[in-house]
């Protein structure tokens, strides 16, 4: 019965760990560019898109094509920035935890 009160304890250290984590993510943001940072997204730590930035240059008809490719890229590199982000609270969520080999986080 030790181990399992002390699986319970570690269960709810973990849950208030996760709870901070999810507060944290809510208020950081993450920045991607592309093109030289001609086009630049502020994604929240969730994946909410905040802000869209476009270098005057790009707005014109004949770069349409370019602007849409551009903003896919940028959207990419932010997003791979939030998951990094996401990943590095994760692990300090459960830090000194003894989670079960193969056990991913959020379920």
């Amino acid at each position: 019965m030790k181990n399992l009160g002390n699986m319970l304890k570690q269960a709810q250290e973990m849950q208030t760990r996760m709870a901070a984590m999810q507060a944290r993510l809510e208020v950081e943001t993450v920045e991607g560019a592309a093109g030289g940072g001609m086009v630049k997204l502020t994604l929240s730590g969730k994946g909410e898109l905040k802000r869209v930035s476009i270098d005057p240059a790009l707005m014109t008809a004949d770069d349409r094509e370019v602007l849409e490719d551009l903003l896919l890229a940028a959207h990419a590199d932010a997003k791979q920035k939030v998951e990094a982000m996401m990943a590095e609270e994760m692990q300090k969520a459960t830090a000194g935890m003894n989670l079960p080999a193969g056990m991913k986080l959020p379920f």
